[in-house]
């Protein structure tokens, strides 16, 4: 006993006292890592849903064929709750399981990326922010002799001097998730290397850019994605996105929004679509351009907030969470797959995680 309390003492007096929420909301829970349903146990800002929402239409042959024996096997062995084919803006097929549905609000994780990097392109547009290349500085004054820009956020090319570790309690990452004072820790990063010249995913650039949108804009992250995004895409349901703390309620946009899988699709049409949702630009069709292709040559799996693939001679551009959360926009086929679950697979040297081209895979067996 006098060890743990020696130890809960060094925690606080090292500043590392996060930990132990850390520990309440996940070990003590029954977990090892986060997890889908964890977004009681913060503090949540809702994103407001309108008054006129635009359900999904059931395509002629909407579940009229059954999962793959592969996709099956694969969905069970890592715990898929949501998987959605929507072919040509219509639920060609929807599955459930574990008693999940329509309505269930799970954890995003890193698509928040995705839509962080949307609502710079919304700012863009409403003029808050004049373009991908202002810099940083311009919003806050510890960056005002580095020419990080924001486009250098959105595309994973800061420079900053961020480690992205999830394994480690004591690493940024854990602390960005647990802390009570976000601002605090993202503000003191420095850039360290040339930015806007190599891809380096870190975490810490969509939480920076997240704050740089509140600060251009002058609104709290959920109020502007609703009134810009979420109630003009016709989301049907309210969704939760998760602050900080109570106090300081600065938005994780690095993570963390909860809703399901029908509203996390409508960004796959709406970027499908270059940016417009029935007949209305809501984001410069050229800032979408950019976003889903890459920005590095030697980097093709990243553009501005999306992941990028080839995969089966196809370009798609992905929306992606750390436990395997899939938002799959393939234009060509005017299909998007929706993947949302507990687990995810093994890279093998990759730039996705092995069921990934499964998922694409069997989506294309059962619809031929």
């Amino acid at each position: 006993m006098v060890l743990i309390v020696i130890a809960v003492a060094l925690l606080y007096l090292t500043d590392y006292d996060y930990i132990l929420k850390g520990v309440r909301v996940v070990y003590l829970k029954g977990h090892t890592t986060a997890y889908i349903d964890d977004h009681p146990h913060f503090e949540n800002l809702d994103i407001e849903v309108g008054n006129q929402p635009q359900p999904w239409p059931l395509h002629e042959k909407y579940n009229t064929v059954s999962a793959t024996t592969a996709l099956s096997e694969k969905n069970e062995e890592l715990g898929t709750v949501a998987f959605l084919i929507i072919k040509n803006d219509s639920i060609w097929y929807e599955n459930y399981a574990e008693g999940y549905g329509t309505s269930s609000q799970t954890n995003s994780f890193s698509m928040a990326k995705s839509i962080t990097s949307a609502l710079l392109g919304k700012a863009i547009k409403d003029g808050y922010i004049t373009g991908l290349d202002q810099p940083i500085g311009d919003f806050f004054e510890q960056y005002a002799n580095d020419k990080t820009t924001v486009g250098d956020l959105s595309s994973m090319a800061s420079g900053l001097d961020w480690v992205e570790s999830y394994t480690s309690p004591f690493s940024v990452t854990a602390r960005s998730y647990y802390d009570d004072d976000l601002a605090e820790t993202i503000l003191k990063q420095k850039v360290v290397e040339e930015p806007g010249k190599a891809f380096k995913y870190l975490s810490g650039n969509t939480q920076l850019l997240g704050m740089v949108i509140e600060k251009a804009t002058g609104k709290k992250m959920p109020n502007y994605l609703s009134e810009s995004l979420w109630k003009p895409l016709g989301a049907e349901q309210a969704a939760l996105w998760q602050v900080d703390d109570e106090e300081n309620q600065l938005v994780k946009s690095f993570c963390c929004i909860a809703s399901n899988a029908r509203d996390f699709a409508r960004f796959g049409k709406l970027y499908k679509d270059h940016g417009k949702w029935n007949g209305v630009q809501l984001i410069d069709s050229t800032f979408v351009s950019r976003s889903i292709v890459p920005r590095f040559e030697e980097s093709p799996q990243y553009g501005y907030g999306f992941w990028l693939s080839d995969h089966k001679n196809k370009q798609m551009f992905v929306m992606r969470g750390i436990l395997g959360q899939y938002v799959i926009t393939i234009p060509e086929d005017n299909l998007i797959v929706v993947r949302l679950g507990h687990q995810r697979g093994n890279k093998n040297g990759n730039h996705f995680t092995d069921e990934f081209y499964l998922y694409v895979d069997e989506a294309y067996k059962m619809m031929e």
